[in-house]
């Protein structure tokens, strides 16, 4: 394994362009299979299969989502629970903690939680809102929406060199590699 050689001008990344779908699949394949983790993929539509391709098995939003619903439970019971105790009113014998008359409140908050839970999440993980992105800067990646597929690897890749990841993407026979220029402070 190659070491990384620093360069003067740090980039974002290399965008290699493609003309078919199963191009950029099978190329997002080998990148893969080549140790690149920091990888992204543009296309018009969905493409099965591509997410996996380039490594994308990210499970925190659904972890989010789980504890997020706990947590709604959790509270809408608890809520119930503690304003009973906390304030008694005896009626006909009846139980001060009522589980069936409490689950419609804990279902409610269980589901708003977790809802709340994985769109923040989402949000926060994709550093949303992003106004702009480098990508915007490149006058071709405005294909991405009408006909051409894009494979991004991102500088911060630990095998990331910028010569030799050049020469592994332009080896895969893309239209076109570019370089992608940092346009904001990385966060």
């Amino acid at each position: 394994m190659r070491e990384p050689q620093p360069h003067k001008e740090p980039i974002f990344g290399l965008l290699a362009e493609f003309d078919d779908a199963d191009e950029l699949l099978e190329c997002a394949r080998k990148a893969h299979a080549e140790g690149f983790r920091q990888v992204d993929a543009f296309s018009p539509f969905p493409i099965e299969g591509l997410a996996e391709a380039i490594g994308h098995h990210d499970m925190r939003v659904p972890w989010l989502t789980l504890f997020g619903g706990i947590f709604g439970a959790a509270l809408g019971y608890g809520m119930q629970a503690y304003t009973n105790l906390a304030y008694p009113i005896i009626i006909g014998s009846r139980p001060l903690i009522a589980t069936p008359a409490f689950m419609l409140i804990t279902f409610e908050l269980m589901v708003l939680f977790a809802v709340l839970f994985s769109i923040g999440g989402m949000l926060v993980l994709n550093h949303l809102p992003r106004l702009h992105h480098p990508l915007f800067d490149l006058e071709e990646f405005h294909l991405a929406s009408n006909d051409k597929f894009f494979l991004l690897v991102l500088s911060n890749d630990e095998r990331f060199d910028r010569e030799g990841t050049h020469a592994f993407l332009t080896s895969l026979g893309p239209v076109r590699v570019m370089p992608v220029e940092h346009t904001e402070e990385p966060v």
